[in-house]
């Protein structure tokens, strides 16, 4: 009986130096994160309630929810909101479809497949900026490529039409822009996941009878929804808080990147900008935990 409860407190004391040990390795990823993101974040809460003084040595002024108040009076957040609700569901759609018709292409079999696949990398992998202008260039409003094709040659447009400063066609051209810069992203995961579907699961489907079609909604699409869910996620929290190009391409497309730069910078109001980045985390928060949810139970 003695040797037995030796050795019973001999395991519980290796489990604590076990558990100590633990604590001990991931001690310096938990002070990381908690310097890097967690600090940050309730730094900006404050701030959020904050009338923040210009003059870094003078006090900030405690003022509540007057922030969130005039937030949720300005009619300006609201367009600003509708304009990134829409450019979100419109590029996160068009670059996951787009990057699906891709991966099922080159998921064939041809001549020159890998040359093709590293070809249709280019746009993802190369620099945002160097795109960016290289994009402003071919749509400029009086040297540009498209302009010189669809007025001179295709005669779409009377006039050149000035593509970074209309409201309509800067939002279009913002859009066409992300489908085709992060296709390649959607590309890649679904690429993979098609690549690992099992090939007897479509020989037993063509022996009993199934079509193309079939076969894909039968097949693929469950097999690779997984990877489009995580895709879809990625691309919204990414695309909410999208500034960098589209402020490099126009000011003409108020999303509320754009709308939390100026208020930060512009009227240096930093309590208010603060504010928006809170209300982006809830609406981010609460759209990752709906689709989470589902994309789990499906």
């Amino acid at each position: 009986m003695s040797n037995g409860k030796g050795i019973k407190n001999k395991v519980r004391t290796m489990q604590a130096k076990e558990r100590r040990l633990g604590i001990l390795l991931i001690l310096p990823t938990l002070i990381l994160i908690a310097s890097v993101i967690i600090y940050p974040i309730i730094y900006n809460i404050i701030l959020s309630f904050q009338k923040v003084a210009l003059n870094p040595h003078r006090p900030s002024k405690f003022i509540g929810l007057d922030n969130y108040a005039k937030l949720f009076a300005d009619p300006t957040f609201y367009k600003s909101l509708g304009v990134t609700v829409l450019y979100v569901i419109v590029t996160v759609l068009g670059s996951t479809v787009t990057g699906l018709l891709v991966a099922l292409l080159m998921n064939r079999p041809f001549r020159g497949r890998r040359i093709a696949r590293s070809l249709i990398l280019l746009s993802y992998v190369a620099p945002m900026v160097a795109t960016v202008y290289v994009w402003k260039y071919m749509f400029n409003g009086l040297y540009g490529a498209v302009n010189y094709i669809v007025v001179d040659v295709l005669h779409i447009f009377d006039a050149a039409p000035m593509w970074m400063d209309h409201p309509v066609y800067s939002v279009l051209l913002v859009v066409v822009y992300d489908i085709w810069r992060v296709f390649p992203y959607s590309f890649l995961m679904i690429l993979a996941a098609l690549q690992a579907i099992d090939t007897g699961l479509y020989e037993a489907a063509q022996i009993d009878g199934a079509s193309a079609i079939q076969r894909f909604w039968a097949i693929t699409f469950p097999e690779i929804l997984p990877s489009i869910a995580a895709i879809i996620s990625l691309r919204t929290i990414w695309n909410f808080y999208k500034f960098d190009d589209i402020y490099l391409f126009t000011q003409q497309v108020p999303v509320l990147g754009v709308y939390l730069y100026q208020r930060a910078f512009a009227t240096h109001d930093n309590g208010g900008a603060a504010a928006i980045t809170i209300v982006l985390f809830v609406i981010v928060f609460t759209f990752v935990v709906l689709f989470g949810r589902k994309a789990v139970r499906k």
